[in-house]
């Protein structure tokens, strides 16, 4: 019984950091490596809310706002990112703790409880700006396209991230090394991260007060509608107080319509990581100057010569309605992706084994045999023609023309 308590109470413990409720003393370190892998703490706690929204959703009549082909698509893209973040161990705080051993100015005590709240105000006000500079910044936002991705919004698309985009961001957390000790940074960095999870949802309507401070649902949905009136709004991570401030603010008006502009239409993870990116370098060839060239890169994605940095809005599309991607494949085949997936989340689960070696070649081989089984999945969620003869687990797959026709690889 007692190992069942703790149990329930440490899971308690966990669903408590989506909202923020930690402990001081208890998250408190002095050395960064110390410090736990908190993201891996929420997880099982987020999946059973994943699993209640849904359960809201149905009892409410909106049946149709589960999608295997969305939901499984942003696993895919959490799968990914995590591998990528289990396959470098926080080698990205390299850069902060070099800088805040040699270069710091400011002596903040590691066990004053001051420290642990300037750094989690510090760490917000950083994230503001790490993400309106993703939605500014072209080369940016090639990668935090990939959040917007989905048509739906819901708490999977909270896992939707793109594997580049931690290396990309980090920077601008780096000014905070001359005086954050990293222990802090290391800790807040995650708790300010698992807050945005539960902010993806329908299901919760108006927090009242608590919109004046806080981020909430509410705010984010605004940020994630491809409506005009929604782009470039609503950046903040925790504290909403940042985009008041700053003239980001954008209260929810017309009736949302969630995704990109232009919808890439695809549920393979692996296009939906990269197809941005090519357009951007297409964009950037097809001008005619060097500056022009590197323009495309710097300034936003709406930018085109002779125009303000971040365009003008009467040339930005005006997205007003749309009909969702939704490819329908046979009943048994969604069964059988089903099976695969759960495969791939045995194995992938497996990888957060501190005793695993990633430097061998078989932690290396089920990252990428995860990866290729996912794109796999992605293909056959689109019927795509161009399905894969590389998939480890042998999937089987189906001509887009005749679901009868089976093949195996």
């Amino acid at each position: 019984m007692n190992g069942t308590s703790v149990d329930f109470v440490g899971q308690l413990k966990n669903a408590g950091k989506f909202l923020y409720i930690v402990n001081p003393s208890e998250t408190t370190f002095e050395f960064p490596q110390q410090v736990p892998d908190y993201q891996q703490q929420v997880w099982i706690p987020f999946f059973i809310l994943i699993v209640l929204e849904q359960l809201i959703l149905t009892a409410k009549d909106k049946k149709s706002s589960f999608r295997l082909n969305d939901q499984v698509t942003s696993f895919s893209h959490w799968v990914f990112q995590e591998s990528g973040r289990i396959l470098f161990r926080g080698a990205e705080y390299y850069a902060y703790i070099t800088i805040y051993e040699k270069y710091h100015w400011w002596n903040l005590q590691w066990d004053s409880v001051w420290t642990w709240y300037i750094t989690a105000l510090g760490v917000d006000f950083c994230y503001y700006w790490v993400h309106r500079s993703n939605h500014e910044v072209h080369f940016l936002w090639a990668h935090h396209q990939v959040h917007h991705s989905s048509e739906e919004f819901n708490l999977a698309v909270g896992l939707r991230q793109s594997v580049l985009q931690q290396w990309c961001n980090f920077v601008f957390y780096l000014p905070l090394a001359f005086f954050i000790p990293p222990s802090h940074f290391v800790a807040h960095h995650q708790f300010n991260l698992i807050y945005q999870l539960w902010i993806h949802t329908t299901v919760i309507d108006d927090l009242g007060p608590l919109e004046l401070i806080f981020n909430t649902p509410k705010h984010h949905r605004v940020h994630h509608g491809c409506n005009l009136y929604c782009l470039d709004k609503n950046y903040g991570g925790v504290l909403i107080i940042w985009d008041r401030l700053f003239g980001t603010f954008m209260r929810e008006k017309d009736e949302l319509i969630y995704g990109l502009v232009t919808s890439p239409r695809s549920f393979n993870p692996l296009y939906l990581q990269t197809f941005y990116a090519k357009a951007m370098i297409d964009k950037s060839n097809g001008m005619k100057s060097l500056t022009d060239k590197l323009a495309v890169l710097w300034k936003g994605p709406s930018w085109f010569p002779g125009g303000p940095r971040l365009g003008l809005d009467e040339y930005k599309i005006n997205v007003t309605s749309r009909q969702k991607y939704d490819v329908r494949i046979p009943t048994w085949q969604n069964v059988y992706i089903i099976l695969h997936f759960a495969i791939v989340l045995y194995k992938h689960f497996q990888l957060y084994d501190e005793k695993q070696d990633f430097n061998n070649f078989q932690g290396v081989t089920t990252i990428l045999s995860n990866i290729f089984t996912l794109t796999a999945i992605g293909l056959l969620f689109d019927k795509s023609q161009n399905q894969p003869y590389f998939n480890v687990y042998i999937l089987f797959v189906v001509d887009k023309n005749k679901d009868t026709k089976v093949s195996d690889h």
